[in-house]
């Protein structure tokens, strides 16, 4: 009988990642992805520990797990990633029905926990701190590029869509900002060599991937000793555009310090890196800027963004902020809400401030605005970034606009299922699909299943404050670009 496993992803884009490349090495080991834990052997949590909402929604699933592991016991049950890294005593205490826990740095020793808890029936951990857990000869080169290199991580996912991929440039960060787990849970700053990631592009391009998106804690702060030479960012944005069948390339996510005027010039002068541009403030105020220690002033930030839509034509941009910070006045809130206005983001993510322990900020500035003040600030940000939302979006009607298509939308999946299911005859989504231009907005239009994977022209017709829609430029059976 197949043995199968269930993998729950929570948190960021390296998270996602770090879970298709554990699953492409326990599908290696024969195991079969399922959608639901309790018809699974192993059940594995990939998790957040950036706000205290997502280490609760952890917790939240231990307790659902538990149950089903009174009545198997033999199914193994895991945590993985920056949680299990950060409160790994705190989940020891809390579930101990947990039998392996593996920071994100350790990942590519996987198989090997989980051989060993079949074999002990113990709990195992491997986690970035601890250096006393031997690790196979053959395995310790892989401490610093982890499972990336070994070949069984790249395998398509089990859905078979490998037309957009993401490739982690680098690990950990150095910054310390003093609201963030990050450098705790995932280790020090570290590029990968970028022969290794070249590689790695070919690999999925190879698979049929079109799409790249680089990612990395600080992504535009690669750097990497070769031959005497660094290789920056920009350089290695040059050496992934040459890689042939890779149509468009993505990065995320972007520290403003850092960033210098090659990667606009690279954005600029390289056909497949989109014009999309991820690059996130966390405040308009200086005061709140240096609370956070994030090493750049609102001023410094406006002319980033300035000279990055005088460098790169047409370019789109989105960001992150957080409310209520530490000492947060009313005064700082609003030179938040008058730099996104000024900025006009395509989008923003935003996010009430939350304590996280052992954070400069959780030893030594109080967590002093209360949380409906967080409330109501949150919901003013909201409210502007909607309403510039639709602004950014109706701008845009009348215009024709290069879509990747990457399938039916959810409302014709949703009507698919209901007409194969005999609840329906017929719907007038069911031949919707969807994709995203090289600015990242999210566009729905009608179409053939044959479009998918085509690079198509599309005009819009109307927008939301999410999505755009359109017609493809010269009919349903409209060529693709490419």
């Amino acid at each position: 009988m197949d043995k199968r496993v269930y993998l729950e992803t929570m948190g960021c884009q390296m998270n996602k990642l770090d879970s298709e490349l554990v699953l492409g090495q326990l599908r290696q080991l024969g195991y079969l992805s399922v959608d639901d834990f309790r018809q699974a052997d192993v059940v594995l949590l990939n998790t957040c520990s950036v706000r205290q909402h997502a280490e609760d929604k952890v917790y939240s699933r231990l307790g659902e797990v538990a149950r089903i592991k009174r009545e198997r016991p033999e199914m193994v049950v895991g945590v993985i990633g920056c949680m299990a890294e950060r409160d790994h005593e705190g989940i020891r205490r809390k579930a101990p029905h947990v039998d392996l826990l593996c920071g994100p740095g350790k990942l590519n020793q996987i198989a090997d926990l989980l051989a060993e808890v079949l074999d002990t029936r113990r709990q195992v951990m491997a986690l970035e701190h601890d250096r006393s857990r031997r690790i196979p000869k053959d395995r310790r080169t892989l401490e610093h590029d982890s499972i990336e290199l070994l070949d069984l991580s790249r395998t398509a996912p089990p859905d078979g869509n490998v037309l957009q991929a993401y490739v982690r440039v680098q690990r950990g960060c150095d910054k310390f900002c003093t609201y963030c787990v990050v450098p705790y849970t995932r280790g020090p700053e570290r590029s990968r060599p970028p022969a290794n990631i070249v590689a790695e592009v070919r690999k999925l391009a190879d698979m049929g991937t079109r799409e790249i998106t680089l990612l990395g804690q600080t992504v535009n702060s690669y750097s990497y000793a070769e031959g005497g030479l660094t290789v920056r960012f920009a350089d290695l944005l040059e050496r992934v555009h040459d890689v042939p069948g890779i149509e468009r390339i993505r990065f995320v996510t972007s520290y403003p310090g850092d960033f210098t005027d090659d990667i606009l010039e690279a954005m600029r002068d390289l056909p497949k890196v989109c014009e999309y541009l991820s690059l996130p403030a966390q405040s308009g105020s200086n005061a709140v800027l240096r609370r956070m220690r994030r090493d750049y002033t609102a001023e410094e930030y406006m002319d980033l963004v300035e000279r990055a839509r005088q460098m790169v034509p047409g370019i789109t941009l989105s960001s992150d902020f957080i409310v209520g910070f530490s000492g947060e006045t009313e005064q700082d809130h609003q030179a938040t809400l008058a730099l996104v206005e000024r900025v006009r983001y395509k989008n923003i993510f935003m996010f009430k401030y939350s304590n996280r322990p052992n954070t400069k900020a959780d030893k030594v500035l109080p967590d002093d605005v209360p949380y409906k003040v967080k409330q109501r600030r949150h919901s003013e940000l909201m409210a502007l970034q909607h309403r510039l939302s639709t602004e950014h979006h109706r701008s845009m009607i009348g215009r024709r606009v290069e879509v990747l298509v990457e399938g039916p939308s959810k409302p014709a999946l949703r009507a698919r299922k209901a007409i194969e299911a005999g609840k329906e005859k017929t719907s007038r989504c069911v031949d919707q699909l969807t994709g995203h231009t090289r600015g990242d907005e999210i566009v729905v239009f009608p179409g053939p299943d044959s479009l998918i994977g085509k690079l198509v022209t599309v005009e819009v017709t109307d927008a939301s404050p999410l999505t755009l829609q359109g017609v493809p430029a010269d009919g349903p059976g409209v060529p693709p670009i490419h």
